[in-house]
């Protein structure tokens, strides 16, 4: 498997399984040993979609445009999901402008 996707994969799923425990401690502030013991398993999948999208992409602003762009997706999505509420009219203002100046930084 390519180098690249594997980096890239690895920093999916430690972004998502680090907004996942962030989203959850907030709804259920009871369950930190819990989720302490998943943030364990997820630092892993950080530190080498890191270390190994670094060494397949040769430049370490690529690795960080990829992190940025899953938490821009990954967030809204589990929001939604762990507390089944939309965003209000500013929320979902904030949501876009923050997406449109992400998008004009990348250009």
């Amino acid at each position: 498997m390519n180098l690249k996707i594997i980096g890239i994969v690895l920093l999916i799923i430690g972004e998502a399984l680090s907004i996942y425990i962030e989203l959850s401690l907030a709804r259920r502030p009871s369950n930190v040993l819990g989720m302490s013991i998943i943030f364990i398993l997820a630092t892993p999948f950080l530190l080498y979609g890191y270390m190994i999208g670094y060494s397949a992409f040769k430049n370490i602003w690529i690795v960080s445009i990829i992190s940025i762009t899953s938490i821009l997706i990954i967030e809204p999505v589990l929001a939604y999901l762990i507390f089944k509420e939309l965003p209000t009219r500013g929320a979902f203002i904030g949501l876009v402008f923050g997406t449109l100046g992400f998008i004009s930084s990348l250009l």
